[in-house]
């Protein structure tokens, strides 16, 4: 459990820069924070390491902005996903320092400098069409605290592709597969490295693909052992698990 919080509170009281009662109306907001459309989790970073990120899809931009607005308030790092590019435009007029990644669906505001990872994250499409999920996956990464390395449309099709990148696959501390169509890629790359490889199936795909089921069966039932597999077109599950497994990398 990290308790950099309190001890960043404690250090703002006794330096005078925040007063005994204003740390005490923080501490009492620090499980979570009762907006009444949505309780902001403002523990979950001292628990796991990461704050609470934003799903955008079913919220409404007044809703996402006043979550966004709260944690920023909080001092916490912000990554809201899935986000539209029109709602991010709104959000950018109250949070000019804010970064939208057009192609993940992401938008990010950061209060406070990452603790980065010793090791890379290398993320690896299958094809072009594959890539919005792979952002998603990358940026994911790289904001909660990871050096990324993309290897895009290096799908089994053209093997001689991926084989080129082997030492990428080798050097990484994590690896990200994102293919569709019968989602090959995850079992091949698990064949040539020794790294977790975390695979992710995509909805791209003819109509016997199913939506993604086509390749999401196909890496459920890899033969490449240390193949984990996250749900179709989930591209923060993958980054930020990988997040998880290369922190715990010790050089």
């Amino acid at each position: 459990m990290r308790e950099d919080i309190l001890v960043s509170l404690l250090e703002e009281v006794r330096k005078g820069s925040l007063d005994t009662k204003d740390a005490l109306e923080k501490l009492r907001y620090l499980p979570f924070d009762d907006m009444g459309f949505a309780k902001i989790d403002n523990h979950r970073e001292i628990r796991t390491g990461f704050p609470e990120v934003i799903f955008c899809p079913g919220k409404t931009p007044e809703q996402i902005l006043a979550i966004v607005k709260r944690m920023n308030e909080n001092g916490s790092n912000v990554l809201a996903s899935r986000m539209k590019k029109e709602t991010a435009e709104f959000l950018s007029a109250h949070f000019p320092l804010g970064e939208y990644f057009d192609v993940a669906g992401i938008f990010y505001v950061e209060n406070k400098p990452l603790v980065m990872n010793s090791k890379t994250v290398l993320v690896l499409s299958a094809g072009t069409s594959d890539i919005s999920v792979a952002e998603e996956a990358a940026v994911t990464a790289e904001k909660t605290g990871n050096r990324v390395e993309r290897v895009y449309d290096a799908g089994v099709a053209g093997i001689h592709r991926l084989l080129s990148a082997r030492d990428k696959l080798l050097s990484a501390g994590v690896v990200i597969a994102v293919a569709g169509m019968e989602g090959a890629l995850a079992s091949v790359v698990g064949g040539l490295t020794d790294k977790p490889v975390i695979a992710v199936p995509t909805s791209v795909g003819y109509g016997a693909s199913f939506g993604g089921i086509a390749a999401l069966l196909a890496m459920l039932n890899s033969c490449a052992s240390g193949v984990t597999v996250v749900n179709i077109d989930n591209g923060f599950g993958a980054g930020y698990a990988a997040s998880l497994i290369n922190r715990q990398i010790k050089e």
